[in-house]
């Protein structure tokens, strides 16, 4: 078994070190806890943002991520954090950095789907590639917010032998519904975990948060309220290696067949 934490914290503010030490606070009582691993939502030290100024972004090992390496190493447990990555000339990217728990960094992941209806696909560049890392013998993948909306990553992720997909995001309540459909959904159509977490509050209330997590036949297992939480989940990788061979739904894939589908398109 792995005990993970989900920090549902408030984001938007215009107190970056507030910030900070509010998730400081909330890595101490997961550690307490026994979790070996804590995740925080999308961009949550400033608040997600679809439009970011030319050249803006701090490097991969820039003042955010060292604060998260900080936080890691003063309470022994991996985090995952979110920052605006400086795109080195391009646009920048949304990327999800894991640190372990002496400091080293253990993956990276840049945005995949940007989300055009705000113009974050204007401002940023996309993400490319999937990013695992193993900790206490589950091994976790990496999506963020808008992802959620796209079955073809986590299909990708489960046939990479991923046991839980962890999901930070800035969903607002406007579309929480979907939030609490699709979670469950990726979870039961690939037969391993899903954990997403999400951000409270924010400016006029944009975000009411809502994280939850889903086991591997879509049941949700935990969630949280509105407000600022930290969500305890234990995941069990045997039992999605279970699920996965009592309804063996990836092996029966005709992946042969939707490519030449897809081909007569």
């Amino acid at each position: 078994m792995t005990k993970i934490a989900l920090a549902q914290v408030a984001g938007g503010r215009d107190d970056p070190a507030g910030v900070l030490d509010a998730a400081g606070r909330m890595a101490e009582e997961a550690a307490a806890a026994g979790a070996s691993l804590i995740c925080f939502p999308e961009q949550f030290v400033t608040g997600w943002s679809p439009r970011v100024p030319p050249g803006s972004g701090e490097p991969l090992d820039g003042p955010h991520t060292a604060a998260f390496r900080r936080m890691a190493k003063k309470y022994g447990i991996a985090v995952v954090g979110s920052i605006v990555e400086e795109g080195q000339g391009r646009r920048p990217k949304n990327t999800t950095v894991v640190l372990g728990a002496g400091g080293e960094l253990l993956a990276t992941y840049a945005k995949v789907h940007l989300f055009s209806p705000e113009g974050e696909d204007c401002n940023y560049t996309a993400g490319d590639r999937i990013a695992t890392f193993t900790i206490g013998g589950t091994t976790f993948g990496l999506a963020v917010c808008y992802d959620l909306r796209f079955p073809e990553l986590f299909r990708i992720y489960a046939l990479a032998g991923v046991e839980c997909v962890l999901v930070p995001a800035a969903w607002p309540c406007c579309r929480l519904h979907h939030w609490k459909t699709l979670l469950p959904a990726r979870a039961l159509e690939n037969r391993y975990y899903v954990a997403g977490v999400n951000t409270a509050g924010g400016p006029g209330g944009v975000y009411c948060g809502g994280s939850l997590a889903a086991d591997p036949d879509g049941a949700i297992i935990a969630r949280c309220g509105a407000g600022e939480e930290v969500l305890f989940i234990e995941l069990n990788p045997a039992a999605v290696h279970e699920a996965q061979t009592s309804l063996p739904s990836l092996s029966d894939r005709r992946s042969d067949l939707y490519h030449r589908l897809l081909s007569k398109l």
